[in-house]
């Protein structure tokens, strides 16, 4: 029987949890700025950690050069990761983009745009009585039974 939490994924929320500590206090590359880490994969053989990062910038030229910044402090990172964990081995780093945060932003305006637009719709013709709505009710239900 497997076990609930294996060990690479215990290792994956602690690694997830100092990579957000040490980015956020220890990292003063102003290129990065304000990060946040998402997930952290680890391999089975802990040999390697994909580790998905988000960035508040739309701009993709900005997010790939704060990406690539990332990508050039890995094995400094990794470092200072290793001195606050407790592994025999530490797990190579690599920084990868995870869209999904911001793309969740997006579709969420998106939505909102288009309740506020039909809001405004609604004032412009005027909305539509609750009464009138129960009268076409009523209605149709006596019309059925016609036939």
């Amino acid at each position: 029987m497997a076990k609930e939490f294996s060990r690479t994924r215990r290792i994956g929320q602690q690694l997830q949890q100092e990579l957000a500590v040490v980015l956020q206090r220890d990292m003063k590359d102003p290129r990065i700025g304000f990060v946040t880490v998402n997930d952290v994969d680890v391999s089975r053989d802990l040999s390697y950690a994909k580790v998905f990062v988000t960035f508040f910038e739309e701009d993709k030229d900005v997010v790939q050069e704060k990406l690539n910044a990332l990508i050039a402090a890995a094995p400094y990172i990794r470092t200072l990761v290793a001195g606050r964990m407790k592994l025999r081995v530490m797990p190579e780093i690599r920084f990868v983009y995870d869209s999904s945060l911001v793309e969740g932003m997006r579709m969420s305006n998106l939505v909102s745009q288009v309740i506020n637009s039909d809001k405004a719709k609604q004032q412009q013709f005027g909305s539509v009585d609750d009464d009138v709505i129960e009268n076409d009710i009523e209605e149709s239900d006596d019309t059925e039974g016609k036939v």
